[in-house]
């Protein structure tokens, strides 16, 4: 088996740090599979559902907030704002967030904060959409 160091960071804590032979990552412009001696770059990645194969074979999943990729020598580093198992997910809690953020950008608002209300609506979507594969919503 093929594998490649990864490392999943958020700004609170280090949500992973391990050998695995896959990793799927929300980029930009759709999904992007990463395999052992992937090419180097660097990719954004915007809030959504990443996914791996740990060292023991198993997937695992995690809702993640927007950053960034960096694959350099058989190492890939995931950095993210925000991380977490789908199954520690508040709905009800993320449902609010969700209609905070709608409400925010009804009003008017700076570019700025328009962005950020879009970011956090991105997020809290990408929340629930995680947490009703594990939970009943």
């Amino acid at each position: 088996m093929n594998t490649f160091d990864l490392k999943v960071i958020a700004c609170d804590k280090v949500f992973y740090e391990g050998p695995s032979s896959v990793l799927v990552v929300p980029a930009l412009d759709g999904e992007l599979a990463v395999l052992a001696n992937h090419e180097n770059m660097v990719v954004a990645v915007k809030a959504g559902e990443l996914r791996f194969k740990d060292e023991k074979e198993q997937w695992r999943e995690a809702v993640n907030g927007i950053g960034f990729v960096q694959i350099m020598a058989n190492k890939v580093t995931v950095l993210v704002d925000t991380v977490e198992r789908p199954e520690d997910i508040d709905i009800a809690r993320a449902k609010a967030a969700e209609e905070r953020a709608k409400e925010r950008l009804r009003q008017k608002q700076s570019l700025q904060e328009y962005h950020r209300s879009q970011a956090s609506l991105a997020r809290a979507m990408a929340r629930l959409r995680a947490a009703s594969k594990y939970k009943k919503i």
